[in-house]
């Protein structure tokens, strides 16, 4: 992603209520206010009973204060005629849930179909009573279109409650519809953070401190809150000496010294890559297309092999950053999607020459566009492009809904047999700058209906992010990397690399605050 490029952005509506993040656990279910056990998941999609059943078919209803008919079935379903809602003119607590008993033990995953106006103290879907840790899962706010949500658990002496959950202020509402529960589970493998504004921030004074204000290893501090993956972009020749081979190898080091493992994202350019600008190294500048070949596989295997000597092999590779337009135009643009395809299979090559066991990533931005991604992947598999995973930037004030963002990533999950990952995605916990450079993000007009601009909102909105990637069907849902959390505004560090006074318009998305301090949404990186 290029900061600077995206200040002509639209303006999308303004921040509804924030969806709190008190996860209440409801009151512990009575024996009396169990239902009759059964051994499968029954009236699935709320089709049994019609509008204004309180407690479904199949389902119980429960409420320590009375409060049942704040869940209710009404027209209007996923699938079918029909839904489950919770809501109420006054606040409510209420529980719809089913009692499983006669369960083979192992891992079993609950699926449903959810809509939120958002605005809860907590709502969520929990598997509880399974002979093993609670599980649960918030739905996310999402006003118009339905999101796929996925809970994992295992069961231990073949019983489990499976429960839908609201603790809801007057007039806040949920969907719900189209459960399953079924043997499998799912997980996120790659729950990541792009350090490539880190070294330069430190050289140039930036510090990083535990949310409780000691100072600390950024790294560590971001490892120890779950993050398993780092990415570091690399360019050919910056003008500030930043993010080029010698900077990425002391930041591998670091990286791989936590135990996490390396994507490195090739920006083939002496500064950001991305839909709006692919411009080539300046050393390249005048270069046919077959040297450009040549150049690619050099520059590539030169900075692998150097990661794989030093012992910090790159475990994923991006050829290009989000490269919708192509890459070194204009040889390389999708005008010409043979030879784009030529310097991709170079890049390829390079980095399988280093290292078989590499996985390699193709990048899009808009990653709520799919028919962005079918024509360009279309054209790739014409091309006979050879690739394991589908990377896209997601930033919801740019890319569209949460729903957008999981037809795309089911769509050509399925459609080309690839996994997917979200390799960028962030939100601000303010929108005031720290420094004299204006914010990308700085007016409330510009929010995620839903998502305020607060520790909350960063937090809910990152969470949710995950929820989506790790509910793709088939287990190809890979992850999630946050970009730029140590970004923070330290003089000198700002977006233009040829620019020493230019500042940093991202330190509002960072994972550290204004003081330093880490912020609660590095702690999502957890996700199971």
């Amino acid at each position: 992603m290029h900061p600077a490029r995206h200040r002509s952005r639209s303006r999308l509506r303004a921040a509804a209520l924030a969806a709190a993040l008190g996860a209440l656990l409801l009151a512990p279910l009575p024996a009396a206010h169990r239902a009759e056990a059964a051994s499968t998941l029954t009236n699935t999609g709320f089709e049994a009973d019609g509008t204004g059943t309180a407690t479904p078919s199949g389902w119980s209803t429960y409420s320590a204060a009375g409060q049942n008919s704040a869940s209710f079935t009404e027209a209007g379903g996923h699938t079918g005629g029909y839904r489950l809602s919770h809501w109420s003119s006054a606040a409510y607590k209420v529980e719809t849930y089913q009692y499983l008993t006669g369960l083979t033990d192992g891992s079993y995953t609950l699926s449903a179909w959810v809509r939120s106006g958002g605005g809860q103290n907590s709502a969520y879907l929990a598997l509880r009573n399974c002979g093993s840790a609670e599980q649960r899962t918030d739905l996310p706010v999402t006003s118009s279109g339905w999101i796929r949500i996925v809970t994992p658990v295992t069961v231990v002496g073949g019983a489990c409650t499976i429960s839908i959950n609201s603790d809801a202020n007057a007039g806040n509402w949920i969907n719900v519809d189209d459960l399953s529960f079924t043997s499998g589970t799912t997980g996120l493998a790659v729950k990541g953070v792009d350090l490539s504004a880190l070294k330069k921030s430190e050289d140039l004074g930036g510090t990083y401190k535990s949310s409780s204000g000691t100072t600390g290893d950024p790294v560590a501090l971001l490892r120890n809150s779950g993050a398993n993956y780092g990415r570091l972009k690399v360019w050919v020749n910056p003008a500030d000496g930043y993010n080029d081979k010698a900077r990425v190898l002391a930041t591998a080091k670091r990286i791989k010294a936590q135990g996490m493992k390396l994507l490195v994202d090739f920006h083939y350019s002496d500064v950001w890559a991305d839909p709006g600008a692919q411009t080539k190294p300046a050393a390249w500048s005048g270069h046919s297309y077959t040297q450009l070949k040549t150049d690619v596989y050099n520059h590539t295997y030169d900075v692998l092999n150097a990661l794989k000597a030093q012992g910090t092999t790159a475990d994923m590779v991006q050829i290009g950053n989000e490269i919708n337009t192509g890459m070194l135009w204009p040889e390389g643009s999708t005008s010409n999607w043979s030879q784009l395809a030529g310097l991709l299979k170079s890049g390829i090559s390079a980095a399988k020459a280093v290292s078989s066991n590499t996985q390699i990533a193709l990048h899009l931005a808009n990653g709520g566009d799919n028919t962005l991604y079918r024509t360009w992947f279309d054209n790739a598999t014409a091309q006979g492009v050879s690739y394991d995973v589908i990377a896209l930037s997601f930033y919801g004030y740019w890319h569209g809904a949460l729903s957008s963002l999981q037809t795309n990533l089911d769509d050509v999950s399925a459609r080309y047999g690839k996994k997917v990952m979200v390799a960028e995605t962030a939100y601000p916990f303010r929108l005031d700058s720290e420094d004299a450079h204006e914010n990308i993000i700085d007016l409330s007009s510009e929010l995620v209906s839903g998502y305020p601009a607060s520790s909350a909102g960063q937090t809910v909105w990152l969470r949710d992010v995950m929820n989506v990637v790790e509910a793709v069907p088939n287990g190809r849902g890979l992850g999630v990397i946050y970009w730029e959390p140590t970004w923070t505004a330290v003089a000198g560090n700002g977006w233009d690399p040829a620019d020493p006074s230019s500042g940093n318009g991202w330190e509002n998305q960072a994972l550290f605050d204004y003081d330093s301090r880490l912020l609660p949404a590095a702690g999502v990186l957890a996700h199971r």
